[in-house]
């Protein structure tokens, strides 16, 4: 039981989602599914390189002010801290940090086991 005396649990929902950023709908990996956690700090003005997700990522932002492009389509979106993303799969897509403090964003992967989630378009 929780204990409703001191020290309450307090639950606040943060995203619910059934789409990418993109729109597409959330799949997932179809056997041994693999979670892998990560932490990404994106200095000031950095762009990362174009690439793309063949599985689900997703990315709650911790700080900073971070723009999204598909470069497919050409659409961007502005993520700020709190936000909660449902990055695009399959798509060409780069990251800018267009804040003035570092972006810091917390990345949970789900995967086919041993697979890597992220694509250098070359």
């Amino acid at each position: 039981a929780l204990d409703s005396g001191a020290n309450p649990v307090v639950v606040t929902p943060l995203a619910d989602r059934t789409e990418t950023a993109s729109g597409q709908p959330i799949t997932l990996p179809q056997k041994n599914v693999e979670v892998i956690v990560s932490t990404f700090e994106i200095a000031v003005g950095a762009t990362l390189p174009v690439h793309k997700h063949p599985f689900p990522r997703y990315a709650y932002v911790e700080a900073g002010t971070l723009k999204v492009t598909n470069v497919e389509t050409g659409n961007s979106n502005t993520y700020k801290t709190g936000d909660f993303i449902v990055e695009m799969i399959g798509q060409w897509h780069q990251a800018t940090n267009i804040g003035d403090s570092p972006v810091k964003l917390l990345v949970i992967d789900q995967v086919e086991q041993g697979a890597k989630n992220t694509v250098l378009r070359q």
